[in-house]
């Protein structure tokens, strides 16, 4: 589906095709053209008539594609990887969002519905964004980092709660959550890796530079310490889940060997007192003790008193 904003000096009109058509034919206004869905023969022909390379629409058409900003001619082709959904405990599904800004147009291209594409598109102040194509790319790239930003940092709240909570629940279903909790954070990292080079490529680039546009190098400035912390925090999360997991496993095995301890300390005291049934069980002629009057209460009593006597030297030790 295309859509289209022309600004033009009668203010800015929503369309579609024509608006393309009327911007091609004197290049004059601003035109911001909205891509969403698959792109089909009809979108190739018009971004082909708007001078965009081949091998950037064949980019644009791929659903998997790392994230990376360019300086071609006569336009930037950036390429990032937004979420379409996201919450506390970090499920995501990934989805490519693509932009591609001139001096007077600014083309996004996305297969599914984008929110941060959306939340501009129905600005109030849509008019006066539209007259700068690069600053309005950078605002939506960097709204889609702070939405990411503000559910990361609510993970932040979800961990700890599950670190303080760690000692009392020993389960099979914490470490499950802690692994999968490892997975998406170690996804997140490398999708926001390719976003802090993004944001420095944007850095270094030249859209700071332009006159009339001294605001765009600060909001770049801000995006890139977005694109950082996000960075930063997945990877601190990232080790102190590993840190969890181990702590996990470190408790279970001690948890573990005060079991085997309970039970090597049950065998040693009953060890003795079955060997002692043992001999005593054997149907022998010749054993004197059987024929004891009080043998039985004898026998009793000294496995009593070792199993009392263990039962103290474990103690003392601190076995138990």
């Amino acid at each position: 589906m295309l859509s289209a904003y022309l600004k033009e000096h009668g203010g800015v009109q929503h369309g579609s095709y024509e608006l393309v058509d009327r911007w091609l034919g004197d290049k004059a206004g601003y035109l911001w053209l909205d891509l969403s869905g698959e792109i089909g023969e009809p979108e190739q022909e018009i971004l082909s008539a708007l001078g965009i390379h081949s091998l950037v629409i064949t980019d644009l058409q791929q659903r998997r594609h790392p994230p990376k900003v360019e300086e071609l001619d006569g336009y930037t082709f950036i390429l990032f990887r937004g979420f379409a959904t996201m919450s506390e405990d970090l499920p995501v599904a990934s989805q490519q969002l693509g932009f591609i800004v001139t001096d007077r147009l600014m083309i996004t291209v996305h297969y599914e519905m984008s929110i941060s594409v959306t939340a501009f598109w129905n600005r109030d102040d849509l008019e006066t964004l539209i007259q700068h194509p690069r600053m309005l790319a950078t605002k939506i790239i960097d709204f889609a980092t702070k939405r990411y930003l503000a559910v990361v940092l609510n993970f932040e709240e979800h961990l700890t709660g599950l670190e303080d909570r760690l000692p009392s629940i020993q389960s099979d279903s914490v470490m499950a959550e802690l692994v999968a909790y490892r997975a998406r954070l170690l996804r997140l990292r490398r999708v926001f890796d390719y976003h802090l080079k993004l944001a420095e490529n944007l850095v270094e680039s030249h859209w700071g530079g332009i006159a009339g546009e001294e605001d765009l190098a600060l909001k770049i400035r801000d995006l890139f310490d977005h694109c950082e912390r996000l960075h930063s925090l997945t990877a601190m999360y990232y080790e102190i889940c590993g840190d969890l997991v181990e702590s996990h496993i470190s408790l279970s095995s001690h948890q573990l060997n005060q079991t085997m301890q309970i039970l090597t300390v049950i065998t040693a005291i009953f060890v003795p007192m079955s060997f002692l049934a043992g001999v005593y069980g054997m149907n022998f002629v010749n054993m004197p003790e059987l024929t004891w009057h009080n043998g039985y209460f004898i026998l009793l009593g000294v496995m009593g008193f070792i199993g009392i006597g263990l039962l103290y030297m474990f103690r003392r030790r601190r076995w138990i």
